[in-house]
């Protein structure tokens, strides 16, 4: 996600007006505020700014067909970049960067203002943490993911725009290619929505293990308590991408989902049941050792790898008896990966592999090696060493 413009963004980059589907343009200007006026809808229609803010009307023409169709919207386009307005700018933004709308809003109790620095983070962060558990829960669904998947949602992450004013966060997500993780969120939250209200009036707390089928986890009930907590009421608005169009089956329904302070209690009571309910997982791993440690010269130890495959994880701590700590010490010298097999655990958000057996060194696969150098080469590796930081 990259990192949030404040208060409404940096000029956007102009878009190539042949480039501007004139519908697109009008859908954007109407979900913005702007209110198209007279002019014979057959050839074109002109738009008048919001009520509340002051600026020049756009002509847009009805298609690309026409001959003065790209003037009229490279005239539109340099209006909306000379305004400071902030429609304008959205509508501008929507044009250079493709993609769905997330906005979230949080009211906060006391006088209307600029956000303190501790609520722009709090919004941020739950923002982040809700994206990131829709695109966790687009590739599998969990009632408690951990550290399961962050590298697909890092790399989901660093696709989406941010924009904050205020109270509000707006989200960019790219149309098409990322479009199952909004979707994947929006289905989640709704389901999340109807089990928060059956369990305040009468139903069992087993709701929530219910709606894991449709993308609920702990990370998301978690980032909604974060959205929540403080704020008088909190809502999340999507609106889909005018060029990509609406995804199957949302028809044209206005998306708004909204969560208040008497959601809490049920909201903590979700998170802590889909924590405990998540099974472990008998996995069989290939990693690198990047770090041994243990007391003396012999005996047990702690090893931490570098996940290469077998359970999607950056890193993972064991703890091995002396004969496989001596044979982890040994691939680790040789630089050979090692394979190992155990159960994946809850503890340490399922970073820790117990039971570990049939520990051996094997050999490298060209993709592996490329993986690990390319993990090490972006800052995600940590250097080895016997001693040190525990495992």
């Amino acid at each position: 996600m990259t990192p949030p413009h404040a208060p409404d963004g940096p000029a956007p980059a102009l878009p190539d007006p042949a480039a501007v589907d004139p519908a697109v343009l009008a859908t954007l200007l109407a979900r913005h505020g702007w209110v198209r006026r007279g002019g014979p809808a057959a050839r074109y229609g002109r738009w008048t700014p919001p009520e509340d803010e002051p600026g020049t009307s756009l002509l847009v023409p009805a298609g690309d067909g026409f001959d003065d169709a790209v003037d009229l919207l490279a005239d539109a386009v340099t209006a909306l970049s000379r305004s400071a307005t902030p429609s304008a700018r959205a509508v501008l933004r929507a044009l250079a960067v493709p993609g769905d709308e997330l906005r979230w809003h949080r009211e906060l109790p006391g006088p209307a203002g600029a956000a303190p620095w501790a609520e722009a983070e709090r919004l941020r962060g739950a923002a982040r943490a809700m994206l990131a558990a829709g695109a966790k829960a687009a590739r599998s669904t969990a009632a408690y993911f951990g550290a399961r998947l962050d590298d697909h949602a890092a790399d989901f992450l660093d696709r989406v725009l941010v924009v904050e004013q205020g109270t509000d966060l707006t989200a960019h997500t790219p149309a098409p290619e990322g479009r199952a993780a909004v979707t994947t969120l929006v289905r989640a939250l709704e389901a999340l929505r109807d089990a928060v209200d059956y369990r305040r009036v009468s139903g069992g707390p087993d709701v929530f293990e219910n709606a894991v089928g449709a993308g609920v986890s702990r990370e998301l009930v978690q980032s909604v308590e974060e959205l929540v907590r403080g704020a008088t009421a909190a809502r999340l608005a999507v609106a889909w991408s005018a060029a990509a169009g609406t995804p199957g089956g949302f028809g044209d329904r206005r998306i708004v989902l909204e969560f208040s302070p008497g959601d809490l209690p049920a909201l903590a009571e979700a998170a802590d049941l889909l924590e405990r309910i998540e099974p472990a997982v008998a996995v069989t791993v290939v990693g690198v050792v990047v770090r041994l440690k243990r007391a003396g010269p012999t005996g047990p130890g702690a090893v931490r790898l570098r996940v290469l495959g077998g359970a999607e994880v950056r890193e993972l701590k064991l703890r091995l008896p002396d004969p496989e700590y001596r044979i982890a010490a040994e691939a680790h010298l040789a630089g050979l990966p090692v394979r190992v097999s155990g159960r994946l655990e809850r503890h340490g958000a399922f970073r820790r592999l117990t039971r570990p057996h049939g520990l051996e060194p094997c050999g490298w696969e060209d993709a592996e090696r490329e993986r690990l150098l390319k993990s090490l080469g972006d800052g995600r590796g940590e250097g080895p060493g016997e001693g040190g930081e525990g495992a």
